[in-house]
């Protein structure tokens, strides 16, 4: 890191903070505004911000890490979420902005009446403001702190300050994208995001050109995988028996992940900014930019890079730092201070979301709903930029406990396994009720630290999976019906709102004589076509790059048949 790249640094941190305070006085009028910009969104601004969010200085670390242990194939580790994600787009980005929640905890006392919702709300509340979304906040630091190391940054600093250097530089980051994302709530974030997302999309081409260019192209680098054994690791799809990636556990992924985790229906910072869309159109079409961003356009580079380390790099103790290693490796001067800028910027994106939506959780639905009901808009905006330093605060110690950001991601899953179906059923379903959602989100999250304990033998990744979902089923389904359904007049009122389509609310359709937004079949036969579509993208891309043009050609036939789906079923069961 020379003065070039240091001032390509300085420049970007100024320019970030310029923005958030251009946006302060527009955060400041309402909680709405802090939190939802005011509902105003528009739709490219919410889907990039979408993919921003869950493009941060852990994820090409923990790609690299997964694609050294596991292969390609290990990716579905997340890939498998894009089934959830594209749920998103047809079935609930319409349903999110129509209920009109500044929270996804929120909802819960819309759906549900009574003293149980109200306990589900604050629980749900604390539960994924406080330990998880710490947990998250302290990984993204984690990833960061590995970047700084490999930089050598530490030798920058001052002699005379105490202590742990990284600590200092991770902390006063943080600081720094708490007064942003602090001042200038939601639109701070967003607006600061689209830079962030570009920026952090050129570095991660960056790394991955200039390594491939070194080692030879695409054809040497596969020539080198198959020279040190490691040929397998190009597999889209692990091979039956494969050791790194157990068929059981690739099966889990695609069979349970998606849809018994905590966020299967949207759930938090996506559920933010859906709400903040302009209209529900806008809300679905930033849901389809944000799925064509996360799965089509920036997997590769990633991946790319990653396979560049395992060549470069063969004997890494800790694989995740191969990537870092290849920016020093490759980078000349400038171009390296640009990357590095990126890598904040990925930082940054993820940590002031997760900042601003764990803020929003513990003000309006902990204080604004148990301590203090009657507060004014400006006096909730203050405990906004209060409980965001609460956030940092658990975030930065959370990333000194913690040693490898593929664990920690693993955990954060399993920890939010268990609620998904009862959240899906919710919408489409009379009969779930508020006790049933308490009930799987505490049994999901109590079987998933058991099976970390010597309570369970030790299990294979899917296996807790399977436990953590099913154990829960079973508990939450008795639940159910040992409790009283919603009353009549909860259920009419969140119908009237929301207005869901499917079977499961026909007694109330009868009652209220108000027909569904969308019917749900052809609903689902659009999401069908949107799963093969987008897969078909991403692996048609995956293997161009690769030269597997076998897997090329197959990938963009099936998406060809997403495609034909899609333009039959477009706008068929639309009431509106």
């Amino acid at each position: 890191m020379g003065a070039l790249d240091w001032g390509i640094v300085g420049a970007y941190l100024v320019g970030t903070l310029a923005i958030g305070l251009w946006l302060a006085r527009r955060a400041s009028g309402s909680l709405v505004e802090f939190f939802v910009s005011g509902r105003s969104l528009p739709w490219w601004l919410a889907g990039t911000s979408m993919a921003a969010t869950t493009f941060s200085v852990d994820t090409p670390l923990y790609v690299t890490g997964v694609v050294a242990r596991r292969g390609i194939a290990g990716n579905w580790e997340w890939w498998a979420f894009a089934l959830s994600h594209v749920l998103l787009i047809y079935l609930f980005a319409r349903l999110w902005r129509r209920a009109e929640v500044v929270t996804d905890a929120e909802l819960t006392e819309i759906r549900y009446g009574g003293r149980p919702a109200a306990v589900l709300r604050g629980t749900r509340a604390f539960l994924f403001a406080v330990p998880i979304n710490c947990i998250a906040i302290g990984y993204v630091m984690l990833a960061m702190r590995k970047v700084i190391e490999a930089l050598g940054v530490l030798e920058a600093l001052p002699p005379w300050l105490p202590g742990d250097g990284r600590l200092w530089i991770v902390v006063g980051l943080s600081i720094f994208v708490m007064v942003y994302a602090g001042v200038s709530g939601l639109w701070g974030v967003v607006a600061t995001d689209f830079v962030q997302f570009g920026l952090a999309m050129l570095g991660a081409l960056l790394v991955a050109g200039y390594a491939i260019v070194d080692i030879g192209g695409v054809g040497e680098l596969k020539a080198g995988l198959e020279a040190a054994g490691r040929a397998d690791t190009l597999r889209m799809v692990p091979r039956p028996g494969s050791v790194d990636l157990p068929m059981g556990t690739f099966l889990a992924y695609l069979g349970i992940q998606w849809w018994a985790w905590r966020r299967s229906d949207g759930g938090g910072e996506f559920v933010q900014r859906m709400s903040a869309a302009k209209t529900e159109k806008d809300a679905e079409k930033a849901a389809w930019l944000f799925n064509l961003l996360h799965y089509v356009l920036r997997a590769w580079p990633w991946i790319l890079a990653a396979l560049a380390a395992l060549v470069v790099f063969p004997n890494l103790e800790d694989p995740e730092m191969g990537y870092p290693l290849l920016m020093l490796r490759y980078l000349p001067a400038g171009v390296l201070g640009l990357v590095v800028a990126s890598f904040v910027a990925a930082f940054m994106s993820t940590v002031s979301t997760q900042i601003n939506w764990g803020a929003s959780y513990v003000v309006n639905d902990l204080w604004a709903r148990f301590v203090e009901p009657d507060a004014s808009q400006k006096k909730l905006v203050f405990m906004g930029r209060l409980a965001s330093v609460l956030m940092v605060a658990c975030g930065g110690a959370a990333a000194f406990f913690t040693s490898d950001v593929g664990t920690v991601f693993r955990f954060v899953i399993a920890i939010g396994t268990g609620p998904g179906a009862v959240l899906i059923l919710r919408w489409f379903w009379w009969r779930v009720n508020a006790w049933a959602e308490l009930t799987a989100m505490l049994a999901g999250f109590g079987i998933a630290l058991l099976t970390y304990t010597n309570v369970f033998p030790p299990l294979e990744f899917g296996a807790r999976l399977a436990v953590t979902a099913f154990g829960s089923g079973v508990i939450w389904i008795a639940v159910m019906f040992m409790t009283k359904p919603e009353s009549d007049e909860t259920l009419d009122t969140f119908y009237r709102r929301v207005r869901p389509g499917g079977p499961g609310w026909g007694r109330v359709r009868q009652r209220t004589g108000i027909e569904p937004v969308t019917e749900l079949g052809p609903d689902l036969m659009r999401t069908l076509g949107a799963v093969l579509l987008l897969f078909g993208l991403m692996f048609a891309a995956g293997g161009a790059m690769l030269y597997e043009w076998r897997t090329a050609t197959i990938a963009a036939v099936v998406g060809v048949v997403g495609l034909v789906i899609l333009r039959r079923w477009h706008s068929v069961g639309e009431v509106t």
